[in-house]
């Protein structure tokens, strides 16, 4: 199987990339930031504190976490609800990058399942760590980033398309401060990913390169079949 993994910062644009890289290969896009904001809505709904890793580590095991594909994508189930919608609000966001990904049994609690899906089809997959924890044997490593005003302004443009009022000023603000809390996974760039900085470039024109760039790679297999 052929597996892209496709890394970086807090929106740098992995999973739209990551989408449309997926559309124009045929591969199965994997949102592996869906799976962390889930626990994070699981510990959020339940009332668990997040701030303490043993009270977060002792109730992943009632975590039912499953992923379904279709005509739209990625869905994701949580104990069977579909909570794909419901993952993207701002506090699962913030509680999933500040408390559940720091948690290495969380991490851990994840890992299989990642790996599973990559062993399956041929899949794109983003997120911190796919290159260097995840998907340390892909066949192709792309490490997105971009400023964090520009990130900050596709955040905002996504947050008010998805009907949710966002400040640019407040947006920029957590861009940064995940920016602290993800340092150490973002300073742990795989040695053979390529570095891409998205400032300046088109969308269409990022998802061209990395599609070139794994096309090139398949090739020297026979192809993605």
């Amino acid at each position: 199987m052929f597996a892209i993994a496709i890394d970086g910062p807090a929106g740098a644009g992995k999973s739209s990339v990551a989408k449309a890289v997926a559309r124009a290969l045929g591969f199965t896009y994997v949102d592996t930031g869906a799976l962390y904001r889930t626990i994070a809505l699981y510990m959020i709904e339940s009332g668990a504190d997040l701030e303490d890793p043993a009270a977060v580590t002792a109730r992943l095991p009632q975590v039912e976490i499953s992923l379904e594909y279709g005509p739209q994508g990625q869905r994701t189930l949580l104990a069977g609800r579909d909570v794909s919608e419901a993952i993207r609000t701002q506090e699962v966001s913030m509680a999933a990058s500040r408390w559940v990904a720091h948690i290495p049994q969380a991490r851990a609690f994840l890992l299989d399942l990642q790996r599973g899906l990559a062993q399956r089809a041929h899949v794109v997959m983003d997120g911190r760590d796919i290159g260097t924890v995840i998907l340390p044997e892909a066949q192709l490593k792309v490490f997105l980033t971009a400023t964090a005003e520009e990130r900050a302004r596709r955040r905002t443009l996504q947050l008010e398309e998805a009907g949710q009022p966002a400040e640019f000023e407040q947006v920029l603000k957590e861009v940064v401060q995940r920016d602290r809390q993800d340092a150490e996974q973002l300073d742990a760039v795989a040695p053979d990913a390529l570095r891409l900085d998205t400032t300046g470039l088109s969308f269409d024109q990022v998802v061209e390169k990395i599609a070139e760039l794994a096309r090139a790679r398949m090739e020297p297999a026979g192809g993605k079949g």
